[in-house]
């Protein structure tokens, strides 16, 4: 078997469903690869889907396994590439639609570069004319240098590196960990982490609800968690110092609420004043170049005043959790 692709999935049978039909179509001979689905906290839906699949003539093999419980991304991506047979494993997400030369692409990379320990290929993501910040967020993924949405690894290197870490509970740097740890290994080891471009995969953003990115402020944590196991690469690769504003935020709406109950009613207002001009910053901020549809403004008044909040919160419950100073 020469490659395997090893998806995760979460209760999203349809984007599953269309990213079987997309590697199905794949220009490479079905007996050459194989797919392999971890399903997340088992879904009979998508057990049922994968079970149509390997009876469907013409498809490539493919197989399914589930996990007892919710574990994460991570978790899932391990159980994949350990029972998977190809020597090079294709990591890609449910709710993406890889281009039919992906695998090929993918494939060419190593052989153009034998000493590579793995590749990241290129994630396009589609945006409306006038994108909600959370979509122009999401395409973020356009310019990240190593994600598992789209990236090849050596299965022995993945054995050698002890695959994921399962620390990382949410679909969030995990992907940055396993990069850092593969560019270490080579420093001290020889190979190389190499792009492979012309192996595309399509990452259409899904429906998200009203203020999504309040929740999503849960996974500072885990910035926490990658700072410090790759402190140096954190801060050459992720973020250089704090999100100062976020902090500014917090200080000068907590020093506020401190004068009112110390009734210096007069330098309350002044830091109520300070706090807001400063998140009314960060709203105009995130409101640029994107839609100005009456719901997302007002969406974005709001979570631009939480945020902050939320944000320092989780960062610093990261800290605490995972025993290191962080901010």
């Amino acid at each position: 078997m020469e490659i395997s692709v090893v998806i995760p999935t979460y209760r999203r049978p349809a984007l599953l469903q269309r990213c079987l039909e997309a590697l199905a179509l794949q220009s490479m001979d079905v007996a050459e690869y194989e797919i392999v689905v971890v399903d997340d906290a088992a879904c009979d839906q998508a057990r049922c889907h994968i079970e149509a699949w390997a009876h469907r003539p013409g498809s490539p093999p493919i197989r399914y396994f589930a996990t007892a419980g919710r574990r994460g991304p991570a978790t899932a991506r391990n159980i994949g590439w350990s029972a998977a047979q190809g020597k090079i494993i294709a990591f890609t997400d449910d709710d993406t639609v890889p281009d039919t030369e992906w695998l090929c692409e993918g494939i060419a990379a190593f052989d153009s570069a034998p000493e590579a320990l793995a590749a990241s290929g290129r994630v396009v993501v589609p945006l409306p004319p006038d994108p909600t910040d959370y979509e122009r967020n999401e395409s973020n993924l356009e310019t990240a240098e190593f994600v598992t949405a789209n990236c090849f690894v050596r299965r022995d290197v993945l054995k050698t590196l002890g695959g994921f870490d399962e620390r990382f509970r949410a679909a969030w740097r995990e992907d940055s960990d396993l990069h850092f740890r593969l560019l270490a290994y080579a420093a001290q080891h020889g190979g190389t982490v190499i792009a492979a471009r012309r192996a595309v995969v399509l990452h259409p953003v899904r429906p998200a609800s009203w203020g999504v990115s309040l929740w999503q402020q849960s996974k500072a944590q885990y910035n926490a968690l990658l700072y410090k196991l790759h402190p140096v690469f954190y801060q050459q690769r992720i973020q250089k110092s704090p999100p100062l504003l976020y902090y500014l935020i917090v200080a000068t709406a907590s020093t506020a609420f401190l004068f009112f109950t110390l009734a210096l009613y007069s330098l309350s207002i002044t830091f109520i004043l300070l706090s807001t001009a400063l998140v009314f910053c960060f709203c105009a901020n995130r409101l640029r170049n994107t839609s100005r549809n009456i719901s997302h403004i007002a969406e974005m008044l709001v979570t631009s005043a939480l945020i902050p909040f939320l944000s320092v919160f989780w960062r610093l419950y990261g800290a605490a959790s995972h025993r290191v100073i962080f901010f």
